[in-house]
């Protein structure tokens, strides 16, 4: 398991982008649960971000690609809308305890 970031890092119904081992990846908490993902969308690869650690639609309920608009859930990933609809982004193990978010890639 690798370090992520201290648990207040990451506030409810924000994003966050991180680089591992070359991995880019972003980090999602919402109603208290964190969830993980690569940074790379699956409809042409690109990450999703429309600025440095803006990753959800503008009600933040939704994963939002900066590219062409599709939308993810949360809670799994799947595109909801937009051209890669029914494909899912790839999720990123991750665990939570007193020191932090830990991932394992």
């Amino acid at each position: 398991m690798k370090f992520l970031c201290a648990g207040d890092e990451l506030v409810e119904a924000c994003s966050r982008g991180f680089e591992i081992d070359g991995n880019k990846l972003f980090a999602v908490r919402r109603g208290g649960q964190v969830y993980v993902y690569l940074n790379r969308c699956p409809h042409r690869g690109v990450g999703l971000e429309w600025q440095p650690d803006r990753f959800l639609d503008p009600s933040n309920s939704l994963i939002q690609c900066a590219t062409h608009g599709a939308l993810f859930l949360i809670e799994d990933g799947e595109c909801v809308a937009g051209p890669c609809a029914g494909q899912s982004l790839t999720a990123i193990e991750c665990e939570e305890n007193a020191q932090g978010l830990w991932i394992n890639v």
